[in-house]
């Protein structure tokens, strides 16, 4: 690591036409193409790092240049003291006098601040020959807790309680991690239950993924309750009443429409519901859990939650039961770290939202370094699997009788194939030329 240096970086517009099966649709976003801001740190040595953000089509270009923006700080920076002073990098690139301004620590900025750092920790771990999840165990509490900037949440969890809380849990590591190459981590899935899908497509996916060894499936609701009704009794009739059902709003509810709704629903015994109303809306969360704990249904959120003082606040209200952390919504490994421990703190089990564009390949080795070096359960714990875009992965999840199994290859498994960003790259992608050149999609103007 000595004398690399960061020489140039390069982002790329990347999406994918999913809109055109409904693949991703919910109550709140209808018509979603899956894509990405695809980030590769170059460096003097060769060896370079892979990130990326997750959005749904429109919209990309702006977080790209955001990237390009962030990226003038980094380059020309020396490795070494990147991640010797991680933290306080981390610090310098999300509260940038000027940059500051446009976020601070929220929406476009935050989530090119994700895909630059989510590029960061995977060369970090090329360079150390380390899949991400072995990395992050492998770090000492000191050396890991050094990453994370504790500005704002020192009232929940500070840097010493954060290293005596690692401390504790040293001892049981390497049965953990044992434990975790030989049975993985459970997954859940949400493929059966996209929005546009058909009652005979639910069912055959159903069918499919019982196959494969899966007893948790989630569901979209909130557009039209009949629908719902209709849509939660055509799962449970496939899946019995034996297995884990999970709903998902996706924002579209007002807080007392969201506790009648789900009084509705409440019959087919969901497990929690998922994003009722404004991500940000931390009170309305706490009375809609409140008021649905006693029907034994939890509420869960995360997906967009801003930053970690959203996470902390909804945390301390306890208005969350499951805390869901994204790999690329809040500003990357660093402060994801800190959510995770704010969580084990207030005995909030945590798990992680995935799904799009290298969502799962990211979230798995948050989740596995959780398990060995923090949780070490996996009680209430299960991570989201969304079975699209993992063949444009290098090196792509691997499920096992529905559970993840720990990645074997160094980095954070986020390098996409170079076919892959030949055919996609939007919007001079081959695939994208030909969607345009027959009038699938409309050609974009040059403006």
């Amino acid at each position: 690591m000595e004398g690399m240096e960061i020489t140039e970086i390069d982002v790329k517009d990347v999406r994918f036409p999913t809109s055109l099966k409904f693949d991703g649709s919910d109550a709140m976003h209808t018509d979603p193409d899956y894509s990405c801001a695809y980030v590769t740190i170059k460096t003097n040595r060769g060896i370079e790092g892979y990130g990326l953000t997750f959005t749904l089509g429109r919209g990309t270009e702006i977080v790209v240049l955001a990237c390009k923006t962030i990226s003038r700080l980094i380059v020309g920076t020396k490795v070494q003291d990147v991640f010797n002073g991680f933290a306080s990098f981390w610090r310098k690139i999300t509260s940038e006098s000027q940059l500051r301004w446009i976020g601070p620590e929220k929406g476009v900025t935050h989530l090119a601040t994700a895909a630059v750092v989510n590029a960061l920790w995977d060369l970090w771990a090329r360079i150390e020959k380390k899949p991400l999840w072995r990395l992050l165990v492998d770090l000492t509490p000191e050396q890991l807790v050094s990453t994370i900037d504790f500005r704002y949440i020192t009232d929940v969890i500070t840097r010493q309680e954060a290293i005596e809380i690692l401390k504790s849990q040293k001892s049981a590591r390497a049965s953990r991690t044992a434990s975790l190459v030989e049975n993985g981590l459970p997954a859940y899935t949400t493929q059966v239950g996209w929005m546009g899908y058909s009652d005979d497509k639910v069912r055959e996916l159903c069918e499919k993924y019982q196959q494969l060894g899966f007893d948790t499936f989630k569901a979209k609701v909130g557009q039209n309750l009949e629908d719902d009704v209709r849509r939660c009794q055509v799962i449970r009739e496939c899946i019995g009443d034996d297995k884990r059902l999970m709903l998902d709003a996706n924002q579209v509810w007002e807080v007392e429409e969201a506790v009648e709704w789900m009084k509705s629903l409440a019959r087919f015994k969901p497990t929690w519901i998922e994003e009722p109303t404004s991500p940000d809306d931390v009170l309305g969360h706490a009375r809609i859990a409140k008021e649905l704990r006693p029907l034994g249904i939890g509420v869960a959120t995360g997906e967009m939650c801003a930053n970690r003082v959203i996470f902390k606040q909804l945390l301390q209200a306890r208005a969350i039961d499951y805390c869901q952390i994204d790999s690329a919504r809040i500003g990357g490994v660093n402060e994801i770290l800190a959510v995770y421990l704010m969580a084990k703190k207030l005995n909030v089990p945590v798990c992680p939202h995935a799904g799009g564009v290298g969502l799962c390949e990211m979230v798995q080795h948050l989740q596995m370094w959780d398990f060995v070096s923090l949780s070490g359960t996996t009680e209430n714990r299960i991570i989201e699997y969304v079975d699209q875009q993992h063949e444009h992965f290098e090196d792509p999840v691997t499920i096992k009788n529905a559970h993840y199994m720990p990645p074997s290859v160094p980095g954070y498994s986020t390098k996409i194939k170079d076919a892959s960003l030949t055919n996609y790259a939007y919007p001079e992608g081959k695939e994208w030329q030909r969607m345009f050149d027959i009038g699938i999609f409309p050609r974009p103007s040059a403006n």
